[in-house]
């Protein structure tokens, strides 16, 4: 297992070529109410309760877990991590971080460019964008980004054949060092001298381990409140990590929490993309199935049929059945990417170039899903070079002038759905 943690980083399923660190790892999250009747989905959340929020006094936060276990988060704990980092938000290490004299200041240059080379290797396309902002925060950026990449690959890496709890355990008291300002390699120092740098919170990092915990143990969800915590945990949480390193626009005035939603929506939107991309890949490759199972029963489809393929006996086409789940699931999908948006908008204008290039090439994925045919077995969905070059000026010019786009998003919904703020239910999709 000490390989895992020796720094040695090598392809897993975090960082899609085009995934954003304000996104996700494994694949950020929400905020419309989801109604408890059976056949009613909403866009993106899985928010539980609807009472007055609650004040909190700035030193007050979630409280830490001790027991080494895994944290069992309710539609309303995962909100609440918006709330509280907003109140992390401008709060600094009570009393700074000194790193120990071995991490001279021509070290730590050469963890961050250690760090900027693991990022440009396996996200390209983020990487040129975080050229675009000032080198202190794309540092930040970087350092961050492996941070969450190494905690990725100790369940979805070379060795994670071997991971248990306790070596989990293990890396989330690592954690808790380096935030104390004892990191254990250059990797660790570059995020330790990130967190002596900008307002960031330890609880999202705490609270991705936990995601990982899910993996171990948790290879089905029987509701979207249950996926929902997950999204959260492995890609949410990388919103509330990198938000205030990159910063908000001078301009705006509205509230931080609206852009830690934002934030937690877009992680949602990239990683429930993930699952619809990899539905094949995870069901044979790892016998998970992320999809919500009483999402599946609506919409009569069973578990073996996901394990085996869903392809028609008679065409050998993929299942009518199939492809009405499949417009279900990516109408919402969309949904979690129209919530994000005018949280970026808010960021600061160094960071929205590379946040928008992230959000327009990973939302065609959903696309190549259905140019597949909702074929997602025995195809991979991906988005070809053309369309990426054909992306990156629009969301340049998009991050250039968000002022100037006011009409919502154009939400691409299947025929007979509601572009209101209810995604489709199953029945309305069967018809």
């Amino acid at each position: 297992m000490q390989a895992s943690f020796s720094g040695r980083v090598v392809e897993g399923s975090l960082g899609h070529e085009d995934a954003c660190c304000y996104s996700s790892p494994q694949a950020l999250l929400r905020r419309h109410r989801r109604s408890r009747r059976r056949h009613h989905v909403a866009p993106c959340s899985a928010t539980l309760t609807t009472g007055p929020r609650v004040t909190v006094a700035p030193g007050d936060g979630p409280p830490p877990r001790r027991d080494g276990g895994q944290q069992r988060l309710t539609g309303k704990d995962v909100e609440d991590r918006a709330m509280w980092a907003t109140i992390e938000w401008g709060k600094l290490h009570p009393h700074g971080l000194q790193l120990p004299s071995r991490w001279s200041e021509r070290s730590l240059e050469d963890a961050y460019l250690r760090c900027g080379n693991i990022t440009s290797d396996y996200a390209k396309t983020f990487y040129l964008g975080t050229k675009l902002m000032t080198p202190e925060k794309a540092r930040a950026i970087w350092a961050i980004y492996v941070w969450c990449r190494r905690t990725d690959e100790l369940v979805d890496g070379p060795n994670a054949s071997r991971m248990n709890p306790r070596e989990l355990d293990r890396w989330e008291e690592r954690l808790e060092e380096l935030f104390d300002g004892r990191p254990y390699d250059v990797y660790d120092a570059a995020l330790t001298a990130t967190i002596s740098n900008f307002p960031v919170s330890i609880q999202p990092f705490r609270d991705m381990i936990d995601g990982m915990r899910m993996d171990l143990v948790k290879p089905r969800y029987d509701t979207y409140d249950e996926l929902y915590e997950y999204c959260y945990k492995v890609a949410g949480t990388v919103g509330l990590m990198t938000t205030p390193v990159m910063g908000v626009d001078p301009s705006y005035k509205g509230p931080m929490e609206a852009v830690h939603r934002a934030a937690l929506a877009l992680g949602t939107a990239n990683q429930l993309t993930n699952i619809l991309r990899d539905v094949g890949e995870d069901a044979v490759e790892r016998n998970r199935i992320y999809l919500p199972r009483d999402e599946l029963d609506q919409f009569g489809i069973s578990e073996s049929e996901v394990l085996t393929g869903m392809f028609s006996s008679t065409t050998g086409r993929i299942d009518d059945r199939w492809q009405r789940f499949m417009k279900f699931q990516i109408a919402r999908a969309r949904q979690c990417f129209a919530d994000a948006e005018a949280g970026v908008d808010n960021l600061d204008a160094d960071a929205r170039w590379p946040v928008w290039s992230a959000l327009i090439l990973y939302r065609q994925i959903l696309d190549a899903i259905e140019r597949n045919g909702y074929n997602n077995f025995t195809k991979r969905a991906y988005v070809p070079k053309w369309r990426k070059y054909l992306s990156l000026p629009m969301a340049f010019a998009r991050a250039a002038s968000p002022a100037a786009i006011k009409a919502p998003a154009k939400l691409l919904l299947p025929a007979g759905a509601s572009a209101a703020a209810s995604a489709p239910s199953p029945d309305r999709l069967a018809k």
